[in-house]
């Protein structure tokens, strides 16, 4: 198992050496983000401005309107709360091609709590137009994922967590294209759709659910935006329940994405998420299991959903 943090700057220093451009900008979060080797390496292509997250934000946006390739990298919860206006104006607003890495989104704080969660931030930034979200779901993805990146004249907000993640992909050949959603598992009975670091639960309880005589089809939706409405309005159609898993509030999420995209021909769809609540403290392993998000919730909450 590998980190999709140290997965993006692994392969973000492999790319910066042979391209100068490449411009990594950081606000004194290099050991969180694993950016230690890149600073020590290039420096000359690494930016530093202490805890200040609206600092580099305008700093990355101006260096990508001067034709830099930035990415700049630091706590997820501290560039969606923090940063946020200069995310709005600087990059989606002024269509600056920054790129944002936030590391140990979602709840990967755990026992850190409430403060250091980012629980809000595909339903705001989804929002802004211009804007680019994707949450990868290994480090093969991410790694992908970087690559494409690096020419892309966008910006894009990229969330990930902080521990090593289980391959969801045993090799790297399969498809990784802007606003596609990858199709995991094929079913009929119903459709688990997913994104980030709860792609991996919700393709395991699929296995679990085809060993139990159902039949579900798992989706990995980590092109948040754009948004791949085709494959939801196509498993709509040939599956007639939906069941969304996401490590985020259920308000905005995944689950409002995929309610509004089948809203005119609309079939169940049951969201598990975070609820209206403070988190509680833990491991990221024991609150995904509290809230259901992990393979045994998703597994025994399609059984429910499949009988009623």
């Amino acid at each position: 198992m590998i980190a999709c943090r140290k997965s993006f700057t692994d392969t973000l220093l492999e790319l910066a050496k042979a391209d100068k451009d490449i411009i990594a900008v950081t606000s004194d979060a290099r050991g969180s983000v694993t950016l230690g080797d890149y600073a020590k390496e290039l420096p000359e292509q690494f930016v530093e401005v202490g805890i200040a997250e609206q600092d580099a934000v305008g700093i990355g946006a101006g260096l990508a309107h001067s034709g830099k390739k930035v990415f700049v990298c630091g706590p997820a919860c501290f560039y969606v709360a923090r940063s946020l206006e200069q995310v709005k104006v600087d990059m989606a607003y002024s269509q600056n091609p920054v790129k944002i890495l936030g590391v140990s989104g979602g709840v990967a704080y755990g026992a850190l709590g409430a403060t250091h969660h980012s629980l809000h931030d595909i339903a705001v930034l989804r929002t802004f137009p211009g804007m680019t979200v994707c949450l990868p779901s290994d480090w093969r993805m991410t790694r992908k994922l970087v690559k494409f990146l690096v020419d892309f004249n966008k910006p894009c907000y990229v969330r990930v967590g902080r521990a090593a993640v289980p391959d969801v992909y045993e090799n790297d050949d399969f498809d990784f294209e802007l606003g596609k959603a990858i199709q995991l598992l094929d079913g009929s009975d119903l459709t688990i759709v997913a994104a980030g670091e709860t792609v991996y639960h919700a393709w395991q309880a699929g296995l679990q659910l085809k060993e139990k005589g159902i039949s579900a089809r798992v989706l990995d939706c980590s092109w948040i935006k754009p948004f791949d409405e085709e494959a939801i309005r196509k498993a709509a159609s040939d599956t007639a329940r939906i069941i969304t898993v996401e490590e985020h509030s259920r308000f905005g999420g995944l689950g409002a994405m995929v309610c509004e995209t089948i809203s005119e021909n609309p079939v169940p769809v049951r969201i598990i998420g975070i609820p209206d609540e403070n988190v509680v403290h833990g491991t990221n392993a024991e609150i995904f299991h509290h809230y259901g998000m992990d393979a045994e919730g998703i597994v025994k909450a399609a059984l429910d959903f499949v009988k009623s």
